[in-house]
């Protein structure tokens, strides 16, 4: 019987540094050592000093692999770039890697995971910002956004005037009384200017240059004791035309008021509602007729004016001629647009 032969190898185990991998092993884990002292990669906890088991249990699931005895949280940021850690178990069904024969990686690599930890770091640490859904238009909302051309044209001539209206308009009346041989001369008595919501700016008894003949009281509401403190002509007349200037001047036979006041005021400026054939029309009334201010405010405002004996008051006057233009103010201005007067 033929004996078998074994051929048994009792040599010394291979060498402690065969442990450590090769030299590129080595450099890979003194570029980690420097990354880890200048920062750009978190240190571990306790370097592995001896190689891993290789008959290592798996992980149970949801676990992380053990480093030394220690549990050590996978990085998330690892995953994607594909560098495992040195020394960390990772299984593969019944093989496991050891940390000696796995290829050390590239330094192009090692900065690229360096860049991804700090990147994961710096956006964990942000606050979560939720994102509100947008709402979605009704189709009532999209109705709207398209006026109607005629009604967007309305408003705008009404915007226009309504922008001209409250600060370069005004209603002026005058009150006159006799002067001259026989007091046939009008001379300016008493002037009131209103704004156009009706508000006195103005409202003065005016002593005239001249003797009074005739104080014209039942027209004119011009007694001798009104003349007592009134302000001179020349005084009064100034600050008149300051108030007047640059603005549209509404008046009822306004050319009379403005010989009262020895001034011309510019005829594209100048609103007489006593030529306006809107208003008669409205009021039914002949359009070339010249009505007077108490037939108008009458027929169109429903308003008694210059009543009794004690004479016209320029003050109500005034406002119920700003009233009177107003009626017709958009389409007259509109009128005036494209025939324009001539001064």
């Amino acid at each position: 019987m033929s004996s078998l032969l074994l051929n048994l190898d009792f040599g010394e185990p291979p060498p402690k540094k065969a442990l450590e991998g090769n030299a590129k092993h080595r450099s890979f884990v003194k570029r980690r050592r420097l990354l880890e002292r200048k920062g750009f990669l978190n240190k571990k906890n306790q370097p592995p000093s001896k190689a891993p088991k290789l008959h290592a249990d798996p992980p149970k699931k949801g676990e992380a692999p053990k480093v030394d005895g220690a549990w050590q949280i996978p990085s998330l940021s690892r995953k994607k770039t594909g560098t495992p850690s040195a020394g960390a178990e990772q299984p593969l069904g019944k093989k496991t890697a050891v940390s000696w024969l796995t290829p050390a990686p590239s330094k192009k690599a090692d900065a690229i995971a360096a860049q991804v930890d700090l990147l994961g770091e710096f956006q964990s640490a942000l606050p979560k910002i939720k994102s509100h859904p947008t709402r979605p238009q009704k189709k009532g909302s999209q109705k709207n956004a398209a006026p109607n051309p005629a009604q967007a044209h309305s408003e705008n001539k009404l915007s226009r005037a309504a922008q001209k209206a409250p600060s370069k308009m005004v209603a002026i009346d005058c009150e006159m009384v006799g002067t001259g041989p026989k007091g046939h001369v009008s001379s300016l008595a008493r002037c009131s200017i209103v704004n156009y919501d009706g508000d006195v700016l103005y409202d003065e008894y005016i002593l005239p240059p001249c003797r009074i003949v005739d104080y014209r009281t039942r027209w004119s509401g011009i007694r001798k004791q009104h003349m007592v403190n009134a302000t001179p002509f020349k005084t009064a007349r100034s600050q008149i035309l300051k108030i007047l200037a640059g603005k549209i001047v509404v008046g009822h036979a306004i050319h009379n008021d403005f010989k009262a006041l020895q001034y011309f005021h510019p005829k594209s400026l100048t609103r007489d509602t006593s030529h306006i054939p809107l208003l008669n029309r409205k009021a039914d009334f002949p359009e070339n007729a010249t009505m007077s201010l108490k037939r108008l405010t009458k027929k169109l405002l429903d308003r008694d004016i210059q009543v009794g004996k004690s004479g016209h008051s320029s003050v109500e006057d005034a406002q119920a001629t700003m009233e009177l233009y107003k009626l017709i103010e958009v389409e007259w201005e509109q009128h005036l647009a494209q025939n324009p007067p001539k001064d």
